[in-house]
């Protein structure tokens, strides 16, 4: 018989990976990459529209801000010097209102080298005409004070400075408002950003999924993180361009309502008052002896008055009424719906009675003196500028005791 061979053990077969494991494997690694590459594009995008929005275009409203501010205090400081008889204190004026100019000047060229659209440029140089207007005016103005000529400069100041200037105003007001659209409009862009990047990361996301849910679950929480992110960043630019609001519209010494809100507020109340024929009155404060007060106690004991005197008057307005500091020792009160003089006379003896309280501040009793001048709409002025100058006037005429019997014998 023939002799057959030993059997033999047979080798194990080694099976290949499956083509359907290694497609759905490939599939998974590429659906992973296409995430994260997705996710970091996106999120790139994100932050650079995000870098706009805080560092850019802020800055910018913040330059803007900065520099209406500066026309503001020029334009206050030239206004008092018509005002002012003393040649020390326009002295002193004088010099406010070349450092106003020169933090105007120094807004504008910090404006300038952030760099503007063709559009805004033209805008710009539009401005800079105004600007060099406006300085030629005031030194044409300046000019008449120094030559002792008045009555030629409040009528120069009031019939041009004044005017030109609430233009280079209302310029600048749309450039901070354009600036705030293209903020808006950049958010938008971020959050339509956002949102396809989030679309597109959990269409990667379920996919993924359905063949590795520890890296889908990954990927959703490193991507929740990052929104979570973008949310605090939005949250703190809200919060910025609130604090930038409210040093544009309020003293940051006493918190009232500064110059610029205040003729906000009496303007609607004129308006209001014209529509359905009510009144609004006016009283303006101002203190006596505070530079009596400052030379000889120092500055922060000034500016320590200064804010109990704010606060008394808060205290003895209604809520409906406002209070505005108008720089240094002048407070204005805006009284709305008044019937009559006696309405402004009985808020105005309130006050007195509330400023003639000594006041302690640390070891120091200090006697806290006003003059109190009052002007009622229609009967003193049509606008807001004629009543405040009324009121002004009204003061003054306290303060050398030339009103009446009545606010003559008080103490203020």
């Amino acid at each position: 018989m023939p002799e057959h061979p030993p059997p033999t053990n047979p080798k194990p077969t080694h099976r290949g990976v499956s083509p359907l494991i290694l497609t759905a494997f490939v599939a998974l690694i590429a659906l992973i990459c296409g995430l994260v590459l997705n996710g970091l594009l996106q999120l790139e995008a994100l932050g650079e529209q995000l870098d706009v929005v805080v560092e850019h275009h802020n800055r910018k409203i913040d330059l803007i801000t900065q520099t209406q501010v500066a026309a503001h205090i020029r334009t206050d400081s030239l206004f008092r010097m018509v005002l002012a008889d003393d040649p020390f204190e326009r002295d002193v004026l004088f010099l406010n209102f070349n450092h106003a100019g020169f933090l105007v000047g120094q807004g504008r060229d910090a404006l300038r080298s952030l760099g503007f659209t063709a559009i805004e440029q033209r805008s710009f140089d539009a401005q800079t005409e105004l600007v060099r207007h406006i300085q030629a005016v005031q030194e044409r103005v300046i000019d008449l004070l120094y030559a002792n000529r008045q009555a030629e400069a409040r009528e120069v100041l009031a019939r041009e400075a004044i005017p030109i200037q609430e233009t280079f105003n209302l310029q600048l007001a749309d450039m901070r408002n354009a600036y705030q659209r293209a903020n808006q409009a950049a958010q938008q862009q971020a959050q339509q950003t956002y949102r396809r990047a989030l679309f597109l990361t959990l269409a990667f996301g379920l996919a993924a999924i359905m063949l590795a849910l520890l890296i889908a679950w990954y990927a959703i929480r490193k991507l929740g993180l990052k929104s979570q992110q973008i949310r605090d960043q939005m949250a703190e630019l809200e919060q910025s361009r609130a604090a930038l609001r409210e040093e544009a519209t309020h003293d940051p010494l006493t918190g009232l309502a500064n110059r610029r809100l205040f003729y906000d507020r009496l303007q609607q109340a004129i308006r209001h008052a014209a529509r359905y024929g009510g009144k609004v009155g006016i009283l303006y404060v101002d203190m006596d002896r505070f530079k009596d007060i400052n030379d000889r106690h120092g500055h922060h004991v000034g500016d320590a008055v200064l804010m109990e005197v704010a606060q008394r008057l808060l205290d003895c307005v209604r809520e409906s009424d406002s209070v505005a500091r108008l720089g240094g020792d002048e407070f204005v009160v805006l009284l709305e719906g008044v019937q009559g003089n006696q309405d402004c006379i009985a808020a105005a003896l309130k006050i007195e009675q509330s400023l003639a309280h000594t006041t302690r501040f640390g070891d120091l009793r200090l006697e806290i003196d006003a003059s109190i001048g009052q002007a009622l709409y229609p009967d003193d002025g049509s606008d807001e500028d004629a009543l405040i100058r009324a009121a002004d006037a009204a003061m003054y005429r306290v303060k050398s005791g030339c009103e009446s019997d009545r606010q003559s014998a008080l103490p203020f």
